[in-house]
């Protein structure tokens, strides 16, 4: 007499859908990569979240850290723009369907060198979507060169010592106008997978530096975004955790020892101070924090800053709600009698 084994039930997420609809093609990126590391914790962000792929759209530019996006999210739009111009395509893209949730991919040398003018644009503008940055101090699609990112003193694997001052994108995105200021470490997933979640939820521009060692060419004694360099000087600001709307929060929590943000959707980011008592909604704090650190020699890490209720970008134009794509063509081509009166006007 044969039985019939009944295969388990698979997991699914809150909306049905299992984690492998949430994943990319293989890597090929070297071993080891932090990069790899950051896309496994947005295919666990969005799983966990119950976020339907084809609602999100992935922009990237050129490097490493652009080919990340064919990684996870296979049944999401992507666009993979040119060198530098990531922001200009997402927000382009943005702006035709503001439904869309947008998700940009970028490393340090497509961010802070090349692309420097379009990510400080991107930042005064508010434009709304989640801006990670996959900081790794090198170019290392071309043979591992310094990028603009790189700290002062830091050393090459061929001996060559830095000598020009870094920029940070952390205290660039928060003096010009990002509302969601966060950095992290591609080895911390814990801190990683809640700053990602809460970036995700944030109605504003998301910008999540995150320290992502190239195994290659910057994961040596001289480098300060080596896997090594991290762990003897990451300082984190506090521990995060963040509650989406749709839990109850059923845990009593002290006064005092935890500073709760909610953001617009409802959901909360609760951030648990560890030596320093350190409020995120306070931008001049966030920046002393993180001059403070670059004199110490410590990477700052956790909530730089957070602002859930500066308008956006798509609020600042007063947008219609509906996809420009499905306007007809009334509402957006001008009528022959307006059109004549311009061309008067021009006489």
């Amino acid at each position: 007499m044969s039985t019939t084994v009944t295969p388990p039930p698979k997991k699914v997420n809150r909306i049905g859908l299992e984690i492998l609809n949430y994943k990319g093609l293989k890597t090929t990126l070297c071993a080891g990569c932090g990069h790899n590391a950051i896309s496994e914790r947005i295919v666990e962000c969005f799983y966990e979240l119950g976020i339907e792929p084809y609602h999100v759209a992935k922009f990237s530019g050129i490097g490493c850290s652009s080919k990340s996006p064919a990684y996870f999210l296979g049944q999401s739009h992507g666009f993979n723009a040119v060198h530098g111009r990531m922001p200009a395509v997402a927000s382009g893209a943005i702006l035709a369907n503001h439904h869309i949730l947008g998700l940009g991919v970028t490393g340090d040398g497509d961010t802070a060198s090349i692309g420097i003018g379009q990510f400080m644009h991107q930042v005064r503008r508010n434009v709304p979507m989640i801006y990670v940055i996959e900081d790794n101090g090198v170019y290392g699609l071309t043979k591992g060169q310094f990028s603009a990112t790189a700290d002062l003193g830091s050393k090459l694997k061929t001996g060559v010592l830095n000598d020009l001052p870094p920029f940070d994108c952390c205290a660039l995105a928060l003096k010009w106008g990002a509302t969601f200021v966060a950095r992290s470490f591609s080895g911390d997933k814990k801190q990683l997978q809640a700053l990602l979640k809460a970036a995700i939820v944030h109605k504003g521009l998301s910008v999540i530096d995150v320290v992502s060692p190239c195994v290659t060419f910057n994961d040596h004694e001289g480098s300060t975004k080596s896997y090594s360099y991290m762990k003897d000087h990451e300082e984190p600001l506090h521990e995060v955790d963040f509650v989406p709307s749709y839990e109850d929060i059923t845990v009593e929590i002290p006064e005092g020892e935890v500073r709760e943000v909610v953001l617009h959707d409802g959901s909360r980011l609760r951030i648990r101070k560890l030596d320093r008592d350190y409020d995120p909604t306070q931008k001049i704090s966030a920046l002393a924090a993180l001059e403070e650190a670059e004199a110490k020699g410590e990477v700052l890490t956790g909530v730089l800053y957070v602002a859930p209720e500066k308008p956006t970008f798509i609020e600042l134009l007063n947008l219609m709600d509906e996809p420009l794509a499905t306007l007809p063509e009334s509402k957006v081509r001008p009528s022959k009698e307006v059109l004549d009166l311009v061309m008067e006007e021009l006489r």
